[in-house]
């Protein structure tokens, strides 16, 4: 693993578990609930290295949790953690996504899952449109993003500034219920 992730890992805590946690909490999901987008990591354009802090919101319940994600042309390399230990790690070259997870997750919060949010809300939106299936569209205006499977709106997304990875981000998904906001702070330099 980077050396950087290895760093950002000893210093996060609460932020992906809480959003994994929300999975666990979610009813069966709608048909087509998952759109299975991995996108290959050179599409995002650039290479990044950043932390975050992610705050997640569903049915009166805030958890909260940190993030180390590094993304380079041949690979996406992402680490949670929460209490002071690494509770999900994923790394995905652009045709196998590895993920190692902690016991105490629920068998709900999948990888793809977490990958296919970061990547809408990170990734270009011409890259994302380019792999939508068929009944799914994203649209994007100024820092404004909206996701629709056959012309609903599933997700909206919103940023604080540009570039996509900093700031703050909210994403709200309307099919599942939540609301989760990205703190992005630079890593270290």
């Amino acid at each position: 693993m980077h050396a950087g992730l290895k760093r950002l890992s000893r210093t996060f805590a609460p932020l992906l578990i809480t959003v994994l946690a929300l999975g666990g909490c979610a009813s069966a999901p709608p048909p087509q609930a998952r759109l299975g987008l991995k996108l290959a990591p050179q599409a995002l354009g650039a290479a990044i290295s950043v932390e975050q802090h992610l705050k997640v919101e569903r049915n009166g319940r805030i958890d909260e949790m940190d993030v180390a994600l590094q993304v380079e042309p041949e690979a996406l390399d992402m680490v949670g953690l929460a209490f002071g230990q690494r509770v999900l790690s994923l790394h995905y070259d652009g045709k196998e996504l590895t993920s190692w997870r902690h016991v105490m997750l629920p068998s709900q919060v999948k990888a793809e899952d977490v990958l296919e949010d970061m990547q809408l809300t990170l990734w270009p939106v011409e890259a994302i449109a380019a792999a939508l299936p068929a009944g799914w569209r994203i649209a994007e205006q100024g820092l404004h993003r909206t996701l629709y499977l056959d012309e609903a709106p599933i997700m909206r997304i919103e940023y604080g500034g540009q570039p996509r990875w900093s700031g703050t981000v909210t994403l709200e998904n309307l099919r599942y219920h939540y609301r989760l906001t990205i703190q992005f702070a630079p890593a270290d330099q």
